[in-house]
């Protein structure tokens, strides 16, 4: 039996990986940051839904301790700011403490117990981490720093058999996108882009999460895969 964490794995994205892992067979601890957000979670078997802030080092340790074994974190907690509130200080400074620090605090705190398992990490990019943003630059600025965090990761840990990578996606059909599904302007305008012509879907996110933690990928380390549908190409 395989035990993971998913941070963020209660809504969006975060929720397709916690299916695709526990399809897979994975016992698997999905986090939202809110009692709404666990609460609001669908039951599914294999999946134990619970609360965790990523900025808070106490309750991150804490979760991390309720594991005997872990075998896979998957980062996949994060925010956006829009209306270009990022472009403040205390807002691009909130969204990287999340993002991209949160993601640090919790690849820290549970590196022990993978190296225990010959485990591995997941960590969540963006498309953004490689384009610039003119709305959100703590977002692009997280995500560019979440590619780089993940190729140090993964050079420092390697010798100690925890592997790390990360996906890239792109426009996918989430609670926060729907805004942008549902203009028409943006819609055509994101789909004209991006060569497959569709949004994905959260679970196809996951499915490629679960081949990065997988035997089939173990000599795969400092990756950032795009799973875009390829809007990177164009």
């Amino acid at each position: 039996m395989k035990y993971a964490l998913v941070t963020g794995g209660t809504r969006g994205i975060g929720s397709g990986v916690s299916r695709s892992l526990a399809r897979a067979g994975y016992r698997v601890v999905a986090t939202g940051v809110s009692d709404q957000e666990v609460n609001d979670f669908e039951s599914l078997e294999g999946v134990v839904a619970r609360k965790l802030d990523v900025t808070s080092q106490e309750q991150v340790d804490a979760i991390i301790a309720s594991f005997e074994q872990l075998d896979a974190i998957v980062n996949c907690a994060g925010i956006i700011q829009r209306d270009g509130r990022e472009f403040e200080p205390d807002y691009f400074a909130q969204t990287l403490e999340v993002n991209l620090t949160g993601t640090l605090r919790t690849c820290h705190a549970g590196r022990a117990k993978l190296i225990e398992s010959g485990g591995s990490i997941v960590n969540t990019a963006s498309m953004l981490s490689f384009f610039g943003s003119a709305s959100a630059p703590g977002y692009a600025a997280s995500k560019g720093g979440v590619a780089q965090l993940t190729k140090s990761l993964a050079a420092a840990w390697a010798m100690e058999g925890v592997r790390v990578n990360a996906v890239a996606p792109g426009w996918v059909a989430t609670e926060l996108t729907r805004p942008l599904m549902e203009s028409d302007e943006r819609s055509v305008a994101i789909l004209s882009r991006t060569p497959m012509g569709r949004w994905g879907e959260p679970d196809e996110i996951g499915d490629v999460v679960l081949f990065l933690l997988s035997n089939q990928a173990r000599f795969v380390t400092g990756a950032i895969l795009p799973v875009d549908g390829g809007y990177s190409i164009v």
